[in-house]
């Protein structure tokens, strides 16, 4: 089997493309209805774009075929990316305005305000990922390409529950506070470590499809899993340390500005004359 494949299914490019021509619509002729004397958002519209063709890298180029016949590893990293960058450019690409727009509708905000609370996403969070790396659902996944899609799209929508607690612009369903925000990063890193520790040090090959597929690049099924688990392992915490570090950040600035604003309103007030 080639493994230098690209996939190019109608329902793979004409989701991708469906996303960005309503992103495009939102943000461009809409714009003028939605939200009258915005500028284009040229910044979150490049990090909106970015993240779908970095979602077409991931799951269309032939990183996807790689992982899902050959290596665990490569499939690890697949996810990683559908977790990390992806989701989070999907979010911070979405101007606060148009999210407001997006959530008008009872029917549509009421779920999303659920499913983005703070536990409720941690803890949907946790139990796809883990649930998908049980070695029966897992090589179920890789059996069936309904399912491997399921397995995709789960993780990414999760994802996309958990950054936008951290990331998100709306007014109408805002940011979690910059403590919690930490905190949740600190626990959804935290559970994903029975998973990669259970994948490192595993005494034998989990997974039968790579246990029995051809190898290439010269690496052994046991070392292929322990790469994998490795990757899950240091990307991941590279990831989470990265976004708490920027949200102790905000919240430093923050806390800053406001000792700053209360300072110069002080200023401003008249001097009392010592008697």
């Amino acid at each position: 089997m080639n493994w230098w494949h690209w996939h190019t299914e109608p329902e793979l490019i004409g989701s991708l493309l469906l996303m960005a021509w309503l992103y495009a619509l939102g943000t461009g002729p809409l714009r003028a209805n939605i939200a009258p004397g915005k500028h284009f958002p040229k910044r979150e519209a490049a990090c909106f774009y970015s993240g779908l063709v970095l979602l077409y890298l991931a799951v269309g180029s032939p990183l996807d075929l790689m992982g899902e016949v050959y290596l665990f590893s490569a499939h690890m990293f697949q996810h990683i990316l559908l977790i990390y960058p992806v989701a989070i450019l999907i979010i911070v690409g979405i101007p606060g305005w148009l999210a407001d727009a997006a959530l008008k509708a009872s029917a549509i905000r009421a779920p999303i305000r659920f499913l983005t609370r703070p536990v409720v996403a941690g803890l949907l969070f946790a139990f796809v990922l883990t649930a998908w790396h049980v070695p029966a659902l897992y090589d179920w996944a890789l059996q069936d390409r309904l399912v491997h899609n399921i397995e995709h799209l789960t993780m990414f929508m999760v994802s996309l529950c958990v950054w936008w607690v951290v990331f998100n612009k709306s007014s109408r369903l805002p940011a979690a506070g910059y403590g919690t925000q930490i905190l949740l990063v600190f626990c959804i890193s935290v559970a994903k470590v029975p998973v990669a520790a259970y994948l490192t040090f595993a005494p034998d090959v989990l997974y039968p499809t790579y246990e029995f597929a051809p190898r290439i690049f010269g690496i052994s099924a046991a070392e292929d899993q322990v790469l994998g688990g490795a990757i899950m392992t240091l990307l991941a915490k590279f990831g989470g340390i990265s976004i708490m570090a920027w949200s102790f950040y905000q919240w430093a600035r923050s806390t800053r500005n406001e000792e700053d604003f209360k300072y110069s309103i002080e200023s401003l007030a008249p001097k009392r004359r010592a008697t």
